[in-house]
């Protein structure tokens, strides 16, 4: 697979996570770690019949348990620094610190073999986290005075991204399928998490129930797939700066679905992610015109 079909493949994690507010929204009442076993389980189911069709099941038995425990720590961890922070202190310093994440991957991929970041990768990166800092501020408002220990798990959630987002690269020979293992763990911790942190409840109407299967099916299903290959065969420092385009991405989603009002803070916004983007994406040329792909 070509660096650039891999990079393309990645971005699709994104575009799938546009999606995440508004599942999620329509997901409700279902508290977060019950959502979170729901829908990992269902992106595990997934990642079977896949694996099946594909390599074969057996195949994940010969993947090395230090790989399942990182991948498990990786997307579990993330999720409950995540959910416990909003709980803690739902304010927008609170999802800009949580989304840090991005600017961490271009950061940590220059410790990597073989990489090399350029001052447009950093560059994109600081412009385009300004972008989603406008995104943040202007659709959260603050909610309360900050919480240290809620911004503490937020700084967290996007080191618990991030890294394991550049490790994964250190995994290029191990198969893509072995996520299957990471969701299915997962989806048992986040059940483990839900029955002893909150109280069940399922969706009230059909249209709950159809955007908990999205949710299983997309934004926490085939989008870590997706994200793997963009990690191990990808251009790592593209993919964190376009992945500023989430949050723009789902804010446009929400205008579109009549949830949010178009702003000019979100004309601001795209501006800044797009030039941010295109700083990183320029780097990247120049870097694949000295050194092709193989």
């Amino acid at each position: 697979m070509t660096r650039p079909r891999a990079t393309l493949i990645g971005f699709t994690a994104v575009l799938m996570w546009a999606l995440l507010a508004l599942f999620t929204i329509g997901s409700a009442p279902v508290p977060p770690f019950q959502l979170s076993a729901i829908c990992f389980g269902i992106g595990g189911v997934i990642g079977l019949v896949w694996t099946a069709r594909g390599i074969g099941l057996g195949a994940l038995r010969k993947i090395s348990w230090k790989v399942y425990a990182f991948g498990t720590l990786g997307l579990f961890g993330y999720h409950f620094f995540y959910f416990t922070a909003f709980r803690w202190g739902p304010t927008a310093a609170t999802g800009l610190i949580a989304y840090l994440w991005p600017l961490f991957i271009v950061l940590f991929s220059g410790l990597l073999p073989g990489e090399r970041l350029r001052k447009g990768h950093v560059i994109g990166a600081f412009i385009a986290l300004l972008g989603a800092g406008l995104i943040v501020v202007a659709s959260r408002g603050d909610g309360g005075a900050n919480s240290l220990p809620a911004l503490a798990l937020a700084f967290l959630c996007a080191l618990t991204w991030s890294s394991y987002s550049v490790l994964s690269r250190r995994l290029g020979a191990v198969p893509t399928e072995s996520v299957t293992i990471y969701c299915l763990a997962t989806a048992a911790l986040s059940l483990l998490a839900h029955l002893t942190l909150e109280t069940t409840q399922w969706p009230a109407t059909p249209l709950g129930w159809g955007a908990v299967l999205a949710l299983g099916i997309g934004p926490v299903g085939a989008a870590f797939f997706t994200w793997d290959i963009g990690m191990k065969k990808g251009d790592i420092q593209l993919l964190g700066v376009a992945s500023y385009a989430a949050p723009l991405l789902s804010t446009l989603v929400l205008v579109a679905a009549g949830i949010a009002q178009p702003t000019a803070s979100l004309a601001v916004a795209t501006v800044l992610i797009t030039a941010g983007a295109a700083l990183a994406a320029r780097a990247s040329a120049g870097r694949q015109a000295i050194v092709p792909d193989a």
